[in-house]
């Protein structure tokens, strides 16, 4: 790549955001992101540890203790993970993350989210990644969703914030075999004009 001296200074930002800042706290009306923390993991695998989370998840064992801790061991060493925290409880209901920053593309992945059933339907997920996109569209324009084929449930959320269908792909998961998944993308652009209304 040739890059003139905003470019470079762009791409200085970018970097230094995703070493040494992904990791702010970010909170809303409903939800606080934390950074992830070791010890967040016996809470996080009494989440995951239920089968029926994963039903229609393309790597459906993450129930299980030493396939969750591989997961686990992903999210700490990708330093863009979060527990996501109900504000009205205090208590941690699932993980989300930041990953796979490309800077020619300017662009970045949000995925590896898991949110406890009993949060299902009340509009979480769609919460916690408009928060997610509104504060990553101020370093990239392009944010990149791997969502697994049958997966109907979360293709479906991810489209209710603007996500395009855009490719078939397999994917292999932190310790885990490839998988196929389909491949959404939302732009800054279409996201700030369609879903935050500006």
């Amino acid at each position: 790549m040739n890059f003139d001296r905003c470019n470079l200074f762009y791409l200085v930002i970018l970097i230094d955001f995703f070493y040494m800042d992904i990791q702010k706290i970010l909170t809303n009306d409903e939800l606080i992101l934390n950074p992830l923390r070791l010890e967040d993991f016996d809470v996080l695998f009494a989440i995951a540890s239920d089968k029926l989370l994963w039903e229609q998840h393309p790597n459906r064992d993450r129930y299980k203790r030493e396939v969750f801790e591989v997961f686990f061991e992903g999210a700490i060493q990708s330093k863009g993970a979060y527990s996501i925290i109900e504000k009205e409880s205090g208590s941690i209901i699932g993980s989300s993350r930041y990953y796979d920053l490309n800077i020619e593309k300017n662009e970045i992945k949000i995925g590896y989210t898991f949110i406890a059933r009993t949060h299902w339907g009340k509009g979480i997920n769609q919460s916690l990644k408009r928060m997610m996109l509104e504060y990553i569209f101020q370093f990239v324009d392009n944010v990149i969703f791997h969502i697994g084929e049958q997966n109907i449930r979360s293709q479906k959320s991810i489209e209710k914030i603007g996500a395009k269908d855009i490719a078939r792909e397999e994917v292999s998961y932190f310790g885990e075999l490839p998988k196929l998944n389909v491949v959404y993308k939302i732009e800054k652009e279409a996201f700030i004009k369609d879903v935050m209304g500006v």
